[in-house]
């Protein structure tokens, strides 16, 4: 088994038409060109490569992709913003299995969160808006550390955009059991207390409505920098934990979340779980 990564943060990429530029493609093409070699390596006998919120919501996306499949031979799928909710509700359904009863699951990403909340191994409500940690920051923040009003503002403008997806998703009644998944709340549960990431997958962590709303007031004084000193904090990500942290408070406080556990479970094994399964598209 081999699990390797690398950060692009492609909506940094993204110019003012909203196209990824050239930087951006070259990055996206030489990572994929790696991965590629990687698998060969291996002795991978499939990849199943996909893009997301960067690509999905770029103005060139096919440009992109033809790019790199010009380049390295493969040809990169674009999962649909519904789609990318729904195998990552998939991988939470399997980690804590039907007995967990209605789960809300929240996951947040560079360019994207996604929201979704089921009995089922589909859920009832998909949703995919345009609030990732990377891209709010790429558009609201140009001063380390932000100035109080510009947080406020990012705020108020989260707020309206969850306004109909959180009615929505309450329509279907409170969840048994509340979720997040991704890096973003992995980070921010270990901000607020919750065991490190050495201490294995299977130690209950949790994120809390207060402990949240305290860790927003003290990380959003503080520059890039020194959030990065700070223990569970990655250097590249440090800049962008602010409006991650903003998202995920207005998040839970639409849905009426004062807790949610954190899953190590998320779209990578949503995805691996549908191909096993189906041996079809993603979108299948």
């Amino acid at each position: 088994m081999s699990d390797w990564k690398a950060t692009l943060k492609l909506v940094e990429y993204l110019d003012k038409d909203g196209a990824i530029d050239a930087k951006g493609i070259k990055k996206l093409t030489d990572s994929v060109g790696e991965a590629k070699e990687l698998a060969q390596r291996l002795g991978c006998d499939e990849l199943k490569p996909f893009a997301t919120s960067a690509v999905r919501s770029a103005v060139n996306a096919n440009e992109v992709l033809e790019h790199i499949e010009r380049e390295t031979g493969v040809r990169l799928e674009i999962l649909s913003g519904a789609d990318e909710a729904r195998l990552t509700f998939l991988a939470v359904r399997r980690w804590y299995g039907w007995s967990a009863g209605r789960i809300t699951n929240l996951d947040i990403g560079g360019g994207s969160l996604e929201m979704t909340t089921g009995v089922n191994e589909e859920p009832d409500v998909a949703v995919s808006l345009d609030l990732g940690a990377a891209r709010l920051t790429h558009n609201w923040f140009d001063i380390d550390p932000p100035e109080r009003k510009t947080v406020n503002l990012l705020r108020d403008y989260i707020d309206a955009e969850l306004v109909e997806p959180a009615k929505e998703m309450r329509a279907h009644g409170q969840a048994r059991l509340a979720v997040g998944t991704s890096k973003t709340f992995r980070t921010l549960a270990r901000l607020t207390g919750a065991a490190p990431s050495s201490a294995g997958i299977h130690i209950t962590r949790e994120l809390t409505a207060p402990g949240l709303r305290q860790l927003i007031a003290f990380i959003s004084r503080m520059t890039a920098a020194d959030r990065a000193e700070l223990e569970g904090v990655s250097a590249n990500r440090s800049h962008q934990i602010v409006a991650g942290a903003l998202v995920a408070e207005a998040a839970m406080r639409a849905l009426n979340i004062e807790r949610l556990e954190i899953c190590p479970w998320a779209l990578r094994e949503g995805v691996i779980f549908r191909r096993i399964e189906r041996g079809l598209d993603l979108q299948s």
